[in-house]
Parts: C-alpha cells; structure tokens; sequence
C-alpha cells in the first residue's frame, strides 16, 4: 500500500485496508521528543553535561562557559532554545496521545488519522527545528505557525472523535 493511499489521495481497490499510522505516530513523537530534542546530546558535544542534575546544566555552568570560551553566547543560545523545544515536545505529546487515542476509538477513519498525524509529524518536526536553529525573532514566528498547525491537527481528531461519540460541541 502506498503512503498516498493511506491519505486517501490515491484510489484504493475496493478490499484495501487502510491501516491506522497513528499508533506508529505515537512511537515516532516518543522517540523525537524524548530522544533526538533532548538537549543532553548538545549538551556532551560542548561539554556542559553533568549527570547529577542535568536539568541545571546551563543555569548552573552555561555562562561560565561562555566566559572561558569553551562555547560562545550563540551556541549558550541554540543550548537554551533546544531545552524549550524539549520541554515543548514533551509537554505536547499528550495532546497527540489523547486525539489518536480517542479518534482510534471513536472510529474516525484512518484516512483522517493518517492525515492529521502526518500534518502534526510535519509541523512538529519544522517546529523543533525553527525552535533549535532559528536566532531571528522575525523568523521564529514560524514556529508559532507549526505549533498552531500540529495543535489544530489534533484539535480535528478530537473534534470528529466527539462527533462519533454523540458529544454536543
């Protein structure tokens, strides 16, 4: 089966089924926001990670770094904003845990969940890397854009879960 099938942008043959991508969605925003955000990488790459309370790494040794040229104040920079995408990451998670979980359950169609998990997977991963790269204040209002895109894709689940489920919105 192709991906655009899955979507529902491509004809499938009557007997096709159409499989649910948001539990492999899931696994997939697991491993990025616990994973390849945390700012422990980053962190042991410049040498100012400390394992008995990592969380404290910048606040504690990030302008002394700096001070001592071990890193420069852009890098201290990109190390704080890649902790707020972290944190972010982490703390949206949940939202895409309820919405495919009660989409699933509701029996929204996979066509839908497919797309709103892409959507979500498109707008998160840009979101993380606006967040960690972008300096300019201008340019960073991209990231507000990704977050309101991959929040409204939930938002939709939720929406079309209630509707199945005979809540009154």
């Amino acid at each position: 089966m192709s991906l655009l099938t899955s979507l529902g942008l491509s004809p499938a043959l009557p007997s096709t089924i159409i499989p649910n991508y948001g539990p492999t969605t899931l696994i997939f925003h697991f491993l990025f926001a616990y994973g390849v955000l945390s700012s422990r990488t980053l962190k042991q790459i410049y040498g100012l990670d400390h394992n008995g309370s990592p969380r404290e790494d910048l606040t504690k040794y990030g302008e002394a770094a700096v001070t001592s040229g071990k890193i420069t104040r852009a890098q201290l920079n990109m190390l704080r904003r890649n902790e707020s995408a972290h944190a972010n990451a982490v703390e949206n998670y949940a939202l895409l845990v309820a919405a495919v979980g009660m989409a699933s359950l509701a029996g929204v169609s996979n066509v839908v969940i497919n797309r709103a998990c892409l959507t979500y997977t498109i707008a998160r991963v840009v979101y993380g890397a606006v967040y960690i790269l972008v300096e300019s204040d201008t340019w960073s209002q991209a990231r507000g854009i990704c977050w309101w895109v991959g929040n409204l894709s939930c938002l939709t689940l939720l929406w079309k879960a209630g509707g199945l489920l005979g809540v009154v919105a």
